[in-house]
């Protein structure tokens, strides 16, 4: 009988039997909280050191609301020429590695290069590369050619012929021409198709890990079908489009001066131009020329009471009046020459034909208000100092 259980035994017994069960619940816990952690890492981006990013994100938000300007374009553009109800939009717009964009391509795609002509700077030495499916291309084509608004589907490996591969270079063109469009904001740049490579692998103008910035494009096909248009620009091109960009906003901060016109002539004012008086013009020979004794009398053709012309460097601004103040021979200003051309000559007889105003026939024009004139007068007496 000392085998038999005591009363006490059994309920200590049971008593474990019924808190037995909740030990192996701990395990779903621990996965839980493990699961949570988990998902909570999840949210941070895991950010590759071995490849750095080239391009910040101001940098990549430009190149969104310019290729979202040049989405809005082209829409319009293929809708109107192609006839069609399209609807394109920007899908992706990433930083990643050139064989990453190759590796979307099939055995018989078709991949324009395209080079960038920037004013004043020259063509760029690397192109971009675009890329359409083939069911959007041959969409289009079936548009081209009086077909109805059906959609065109195809299979991705599929392979252009002769006539669909000139169509297709043609669309390619209106595409193309639609960037220098989305660029207008920024930059003044002019793309043309360089050539159609049918097997992108041989491209051997961008290097397979060099970084690149690819813009994809979703393109809505009436509804029945959404293609896409890819887009890659080599890193290279990109700093040097970003390097024009900087440029002209540098430029752009400075002259952005409240009072800009008061500053240059602030810093006009200690220069010094020279002002000189010309009595006449005389043609002479060789011969006489040749002949010109100390003593000799050139004839000028004018009367000794004629006005004189006063050139403020090498443009005609005055005229005046020849006379003698402080016991030196000066000038009187009398009106100022209004040009509306560039002839400075004079008559075949080197005169110059008086009028009551005062200034030559030649520059004979409207002369300006007493108050402007003297305004102009006051101001060239301070911009410089020079001999009559």
């Amino acid at each position: 009988m000392a085998e038999v259980l005591s009363q006490s035994q059994i309920d200590a017994l049971l008593k474990s039997m019924k808190d037995s069960p909740a030990e192996p619940e701990a395990k779903p816990e621990k996965q839980v909280v493990a699961a949570a952690a988990d998902t909570k890492e999840e949210g941070y981006n895991k950010y590759d050191f071995y490849s750095p990013r080239k391009f910040t994100k101001e940098k990549m938000k430009l190149l969104k609301s310019i290729f979202e300007n040049y989405a809005r374009i082209l829409t319009s553009q293929v809708n109107g020429i192609f006839r069609t109800m399209t609807d394109i939009t920007v899908l992706d717009l990433r930083e990643t590695r050139y064989y990453e964009y190759v590796n979307f391509f099939h055995e018989n795609d078709c991949m324009t290069l395209v080079d960038t002509y920037v004013r004043s700077k020259g063509k760029s030495n690397v192109p971009m590369m675009i890329y359409i499916t083939p069911g959007l291309t041959l969409t289009l084509v079936s548009h081209m050619l009086g077909g109805s608004d059906s959609f065109t589907k195809v299979e991705e490996n599929y392979r252009y012929s002769d006539v669909e591969m000139a169509l297709y270079r043609r669309i390619l063109e209106y595409i193309t021409h639609a960037l220098g469009d989305g660029f207008s904001n920024y930059i003044s740049a002019e793309f043309r198709i360089s050539r159609v490579e049918e097997n992108p692998s041989m491209v051997q103008e961008v290097g397979l890990d060099e970084t690149v910035v690819m813009a994809e494009f979703n393109v809505d096909v009436s509804g029945l079908a959404a293609e896409k248009i890819r887009l890659c620009l080599p890193g290279s091109l990109l700093e040097h489009i970003f390097k024009i960009i900087d440029n002209r906003k540098h430029l752009a901060r400075g002259f952005a001066y409240e009072n800009n016109e008061e500053t240059i002539l602030e810093h006009l004012r200690g220069s010094e131009f020279p002002m000189t008086g010309q009595l006449g013009v005389v043609k002479l020979d060789i011969r006489d020329l040749y002949h010109l004794r100390v003593g000799d009398v050139i004839d000028l053709n004018k009367p000794k009471d004629s006005t004189v012309r006063l050139y403020v460097g090498k443009q005609p601004w005055f005229t005046g009046r020849m006379g003698v103040y402080k016991k030196n021979i000066a000038v009187r200003i009398e009106d100022r020459i209004m040009q509306k051309n560039e002839e400075t000559e004079e008559g075949n007889d080197g005169s110059w034909e008086t009028t009551p105003g005062g200034a030559p026939e030649p520059f004979q024009k409207k002369l300006i208000s007493q108050a402007e004139k003297e305004r102009d007068l006051e101001r060239l007496r301070e911009l410089g100092s020079g001999e009559v």
